[in-house]
């Protein structure tokens, strides 16, 4: 071990200021593995990593690999040669070339025995080499490393002094040429020269074959040699070699399969030899591996029975990757159609693996996608031929179905118990694929599939002995809502059928429940169209909502046949309401179910006569306004935060879905204003708001300084302003009040959002613009003061002050005449907030200025602060591109200049050329002449911004010193 290394003479002397020595070297890597202290061993990898990149390093890298040296010593030899030829190889006479390779096989036999890491390390070595000479100095390679491998006699002239061990001097050798592709891959080439270089690689492939052939077929190779022959081959697959010159080879490695040391060696070589894309091109290669393929069916079948988990995954392996990447090349085939039918019906076998997955078995998913390629490929057929693969093919189809449900079953629930965590994770993953090949199978089966499983759905419900096996019964249900959801059977004749046997099945069992909610909710589009059949179906979701371990699945039923079928749902409103009512009341739900539900509430709601909504409004939500009430009284502490929070979030969620003026069937969810009794009645939202108002002040007054309860308050408003519009207009007055008054005790983010959405409702109508001009005018005061002591803490509030104001130049933008509006220090915060290193804070100032820019030619005052400070924007965009921000952000920086170009151009030329002459502006990296091509380009494009992002985004890549480096692709 490296322990027995000498430690460093000095242990406290930096390695950085010693000689380029062997003893040296060793110091610094036993400082480098031993040394406790962190910053000793950074001294010291910093020394080796310039140690190897010195010329000394031709020279010391051999007494490195002297025998009496250990192991690890030597690894750094071998590291450090392998450095010099692939990123060094110019520094070394063409002379020395011969002597450098006749060195590196000598030592590659030395090292033959091991250690294993430097023999390893050395063949890297070498395999480097030879693509720096191939072909034309180097142009037989594999021969000549072959050739220095064969047994040597002992007085033959310059034979290598090595121990004579042709198992070793095999190994060494095989290693060899198994990393001459791996360095080809590794390594940075040009295209041109990589593809000469493959191109020669494919050549020497012709050596290569027969001696690994003869070597997997020889009776006196070691199962070592024969896997290292099975590497070998995998490797050189990885460069296309042709499988019409090595399928004979590829045949052999089956052999492998009956032997349990080489067995996943041999998987794994021959998926990768047939799952090349390029080999299609040789069929009857492909025709002739196919027998052996289909021969390993037996010995599938018995390690499924076995459970033999290994043997049966890596033969699946072998049978997909046949099928998959050659299933229309196989098809085609036509004379060998039932040999592709059985490899396809053995495929089918280990999609239905016996066991549950993943814990008895892991291999069936395996399968998934086989079956979409199988498909795509015959539906692509012309229609004659695909007629007749379907005749075949259908059955196979309907059988996959089978299966499908099959594996889809829960195990017994005492089983299921007693399933990690993890295992439970995988198994409905698995479920989610299964779901999506039964949705994507439903393209050829079509309709016969829905009839298929309406049949045994009935005639299992039927049977009181099959149906007390549930999951029977839940296996057809997923298998129809795996369709529903997303196909459209509304056409479909066995719906009807279907929607009135889900009464029938009893969901005691929570699986089954759950199955049964989703189905229901992937039919509620098909109930919308025929809701005489909703009578069955109602209570069974209410008696779902009622169950805590139903929760997900009943309420987002509840909400989805709430969304779609609130016209109709009138007769069961007051049971809905009622059911829904208790659940909150006696909080059987979590929070985000809480939501879901006061959401579907309000969709139903929104459907009812005008003037039922009120009341049914009111009995519905004042259970939890007198709860907030009393919450509100109390001392602020955490438990009460998390009630009031979750009271608001539900008052949001319910005005979020709540608006009597949505057209009731408009699927796009469309505003249209819908007739009244009286037309000058009040929202029922907005009763609600102005009732509630006092409360949420006194809430504000005891919370003010927590930004959640403050986000939580604003919420409520901010969803009654996105669904009311303008029917919200009474509360502008009191709300705007407010606002200004919370935001200057204690300024929050969430407050400048919500007087945002004021804006871009409100702003254009007169009855409302005083209130919103004073809101404004407090709401800037106060940010330009928070501005002043030190915005740096403060991103979100810098973000939504620069989208409010956006909006406010986008809406209103004559509100800039206001005595009471600072414009110059407006301008001057947006010119901080371009500086922030947050990515939302700099976009959203960008924003703030492309809006503002446009609007300096008409508005004087505008333009004034232009003249006066557009130099300054200009130099902070620059040190942004330059290198101050990140290069992510150089679009964004691109459309405030390309706006300056639109609106000032003789002004922003001017800014340019004064900023830019400045020495080692914006960086040091570019010099006087890029500075100037990059301004002309820059005033040169007014109109495309595509090109003007281009232009900005090379200039910042020359800033930061990365022009040339491949930045300039992404």
């Amino acid at each position: 071990m490296l322990r027995q290394m000498e430690p460093p003479a000095n242990p406290g002397d930096s390695p950085v200021e010693l000689e380029l020595t062997v003893h040296n070297v060793e110091s610094a890597l036993y400082q480098l593995y031993f040394d406790p202290v962190m910053e000793r061993k950074n001294v010291a990898q910093k020394w080796l990593t310039e140690a190897q990149a010195s010329a000394q390093a031709w020279q010391f890298c051999w007494a490195l690999l002297g025998p009496d040296k250990l192991p690890e010593v030597q690894f750094f030899g071998a590291s450090t040669l392998h450095t010099k030829i692939s990123h060094h190889w110019s520094d070394l006479p063409s002379d020395q070339h011969d002597s450098l390779r006749m060195q590196l096989l000598s030592h590659i036999l030395h090292f033959s025995l091991g250690p294993k890491m430097v023999l390893t390390r050395l063949c890297v070595a070498l395999a480097s080499m030879a693509l720096n000479l191939i072909p034309q100095v180097w142009s037989q390679p594999v021969a000549d490393m072959v050739r220095a491998f064969q047994p040597q006699k002992p007085d033959s002239e310059g034979a290598p002094e090595a121990p004579q061990d042709p198992q070793a001097h095999c190994l060494a050798l095989l290693e060899l040429l198994t990393v001459l592709p791996e360095e080809f891959h590794s390594g940075r080439l040009a295209q041109a020269r990589r593809a000469q270089l493959k191109g020669a690689l494919v050549g020497e492939w012709a050596v290569v074959c027969p001696l690994l052939r003869q070597l997997l077929q020889s009776q006196d190779s070691s199962n070592q040699v024969k896997e290292k022959v099975l590497r070998c081959l995998s490797s050189w697959v990885r460069l296309d070699v042709p499988l019409g010159e090595s399928h004979e080879l590829v045949q052999d490695c089956f052999s492998g399969l009956s032997n349990p040391e080489l067995f996943d060696t041999a998987v794994e070589t021959i998926v990768n030899a047939i799952s090349q894309p390029d080999s299609q091109r040789y069929v009857d290669a492909l025709v002739n591996l196919m027998p052996l393929v289909l021969g390993l069916h037996d010995q599938l079948k018995r390690a499924a029975q076995d459970g033999d988990m290994e043997t049966s995954h890596g033969i699946c392996r072998i049978a997909v990757a046949m099928g998959e990447t050659h299933s229309r090349v196989l098809l085609e085939q036509v004379e060998h159609w039932q040999e592709y039918l059985a490899l396809v019906n053995m495929i089918l076998f280990c999609t239905g693996f016996p066991g549950h997955y993943p814990v008895s078995e892991t291999s069936s998913s395996l399968t998934l996608t086989f079956w979409y390629t199988l498909q795509d490929d015959i539906l692509s057929f012309e229609e004659d031929k695909q007629a007749v693969y379907l005749q075949v093919y259908r059955p196979v189809y309907f059988q996959l179905v089978d299966v499908l449900l099959h594996k889809s079953h829960y195990p017994s629930e005492e089983e299921y118990a007693s399933w990690s965590s993890d295992d439970k994770e995988q198994f409905r993953i698995y479920r989610v694929d299964i779901s999506d090949t039964l949705m994507y199978v439903y393209e050829m089966l079509g309709a016969e599939l829905l009839s298929n499983l309406y049949d045994r759905l009935g005639r299992q419900l039927m049977d009181p002995q099959q149906s007390a096996v549930w999951q029977d019964t839940e296996a057809l249900l997923f298998g129809f809502q795996s369709i529903a959801e997303t196909i459209d059977v509304n056409y479909s004749d066995v719906i009807p059928g279907l929607i009135g046997l889900i009464p029938r099945i009893n969901i005691s069992n929570v699986m089954l429940a759950d199955t049964v909610m989703y189905t229901i909710g992937s039919l509620a589009e098909w109930l919308a169209d025929h809701p005489v059949m909703m009578g069955g179906i109602i209570p069974m979701v209410l008696q779902g909502l009622g169950k805590p371990e139903l929760s997900v699945s009943s309420v987002s039923t509840l909400k989805r046949i709430c969304r779609e079928c609130r016209q109709d749902l009138a007769p069961y409103a007051q049971d809905i309401l009622t059911m829904s009512q208790d659940v909150l009341v006696k909080e059987i739900h979590k929070s985000s179910q809480c939501m879901w539900l006061m959401q579907a509430l309000g969709f139903l709601l929104s459907a009812l006569p005008v003037e039922e909504i009120l009341g049914r409004l009111h009995s519905l939500i004042t259970p939890h306004v007198q709860r907030l009430d009393t919450l509100a009284q109390q001392e602020p502490d955490p438990t009460n935060k998390q009630s009031i929070i979750h009271i608001l979030g539900m008052l949001s969620s319910l005005f979020t879905t709540l608006d009597i003026n949505r057209e009731a069937d408009s699927s796009e969810g469309a505003s249209s204003p819908r007739l009244t009794p009286t037309q000058s009645m009040q929202n029922p939202v907005v009763v609600v708001l102005q009732q509630v108002f006092t409360l949420i002040q006194n809430i504000f007054s005891k919370w003010l300084d927590d930004s959640d309860v403050v986000e939580a308050v604003c919420g409520v408003f901010e969803k009654s302003v996105r669904t009311l519009l303008h029917d919200f207009g009474p509360m502008v007055a009191q709300l705007s009040e407010m606002l200004g008054q919370i935001f200057c005790a204690f300024p929050q983010a969430s407050a400048l959002d919500l007087a945002r959405q004021v804006v871009h409702i409100f702003a254009g109508e007169e009855h409302h613009i005083a209130n919103i001009k004073s809101l404004i005018e407090v709401l800037t005061s106060a940010t330009l003061t928070l501005f002043q002591q030190g915005p740096r803490d403060h991103p979100d509030i810098a973000e939504s002050f620069m989208h409010l104001h956006a909006q406010i130049l986008k809406r209103k933008p004559d509100m800039y005449l206001s005595d009471q509006l600072d414009v110059k220090r407006l301008f001057y915060c947006g010119i901080l907030s371009l500086k922030f290193p947050e990515t939302a804070t700099v976009k959203a100032a960008t924003l703030f200025f492309t809006e503002l820019l446009p609007r300096c030619k008409d508005m004087p005052l505008l333009g004034e602060v232009l003249q006066e400070d557009g130099k300054l924007l200009t130099e902070t965009l620059l040190q942004a591109v330059g290198g101050e921000s990140p290069r992510s952000l150089s679009e964004h920086f691109s459309e405030v200049l390309l706006s300056l170009n639109r609106h000032c151009p003789a002004l922003l030329s001017q800014w340019l050329k004064e900023t830019l002459q400045v020495p080692g502006f914006p960086s040091a990296q570019v010099s006087t002449e890029q500075k100037d091509t990059f301004r002309q380009q820059l005033l040169r494009e007014q109109t495309h911004k595509r090109r003007v992002k281009d232009i900005v985004k090379e200039f910042s890549l020359l800033c930061r010193g990365l022009q040339g480096c491949g930045y300039s692709d992404y």
